[in-house]
């Protein structure tokens, strides 16, 4: 049963699968490690113009070891969950020194690089040297859940143990690579989550949940909590064309990127990190940003502080930006948001 369910996806694969990935065909480790990495919790449409720039800005483990954090924050800004691009300029810190610079080449040296589990790793070994390693990503888990009817979230350790020993029983001896590529590409086009093209799949005939017409009732759902709520403030500092930003700290929420400072009172916080007061003080209507575990309620204030010679709070870790000119580094989505509103208010857009 194993060995046909790989033949036939294999079949379909010859005659279906995706093969004009900008990753794909190389034989490069480093190429499919940035693809893999970006992939992980992001649609294959978004990641390619990302992946694009980031190739051509980091083209080689080296040029990425090498290269500031921020800058790395800056080309990944967009994207989201940024403790990937944080985990992978420090992996390749760790290749560069540790490795000689060249990717590592067995599952115990790759998966012990930070932010490179065992699906990632073995798909990454997979793909660019045939080894039989079984994967597990999200398309991976949504295939085999349904086939075999595998009861329960794949969260859940024991549901998670089932769901290896199938990808491990059924991944071929031969042709590992393309059996890799194949589940992934079956969960991402006819697997999919909601509405799947069960008629045109090629291990229909045997699959559990559809012969109960169950489908979408696999894998089981994590079970609901209702998302907490936060609140913060964050201050707009404007001052002859340029808006106040500070880089947080590199771990938590939007760790290293640069952001809007959060703060508790508006008038002290001015006077002690600008030491300037506000000519005038505006507040914006509340926008909200979903993580995936909370919601976060920002309170825009705009501070307007009246002449150059206030902007004396000028350090590493902050800096007085101007919009259109280069970011200092990576920026969160909801932060450039706001910067692209303040650029078009009268005091922005008179020193543009």
């Amino acid at each position: 049963m194993a060995t046909d369910f790989a033949a036939r996806v294999l079949r379909w694969y010859d005659d279906h699968g995706r093969r004009d990935l900008p990753w794909q065909n190389s034989g490069d480790a480093y190429r499919v490690w940035i693809s893999e990495i970006m992939l992980q919790q992001t649609q294959v449409q978004t990641v390619i113009p990302y992946y694009m720039r980031f190739m051509q800005r980091f083209p080689d483990v080296a040029r990425l070891a090498d290269a500031a954090l921020d800058e790395v924050l800056q080309h990944w800004s967009g994207l989201g969950y940024y403790a990937r691009a944080r985990n992978l300029h420090r992996a390749a810190e760790i290749i560069r020194d540790e490795h000689d610079g060249r990717f590592p080449a067995t599952i115990e040296a790759v998966s012990e690089l930070p932010g490179i589990g065992r699906s990632t790793a073995g798909a990454i070994l997979a793909l660019t040297s045939d080894q039989r390693h079984p994967i597990l990503d999200g398309n991976v888990k949504r295939v085999l859940a349904r086939h075999a009817a595998v009861e329960g979230w794949p969260g859940k350790t024991a549901v998670a143990r089932a769901l290896w020993d199938l990808a491990d029983a059924r991944t071929p001896a031969d042709r590992v690579g393309d059996y890799t590529q194949a589940m992934m590409d079956l969960g991402a086009t006819l697997c999919t989550r909601s509405r799947p093209a069960c008629a045109r799949c090629p291990v229909n005939d045997d699959c559990i949940a559809l012969s109960r017409g169950e489908v979408e009732r696999f894998p089981g759902r994590k079970p609901k909590k209702e998302k907490p709520l936060r609140e913060t403030t964050m201050v707009l500092a404007v001052a002859d064309g340029a808006v106040y930003l500070e880089r947080r700290p590199a771990s938590g929420i939007w760790g290293g990127l640069w952001s809007f400072p959060e703060v508790g009172d508006v008038g002290d916080w001015c006077a002690e990190h600008l030491r300037a007061e506000a000519v005038q003080v505006e507040s914006w209507d509340t926008l909200r940003h979903s993580f995936s575990h909370y919601d976060l309620d920002i309170a825009p204030v705009v501070v307007r502080i009246d002449a150059v010679s206030s902007k004396v709070a000028d350090y590493d870790d902050s800096t007085w930006y101007r919009p259109g000119d280069e970011p200092p580094g990576g920026i969160a989505a909801p932060v450039m948001r706001l910067i692209e509103t303040l650029s078009n208010t009268d005091e922005l857009r008179n020193h543009g």
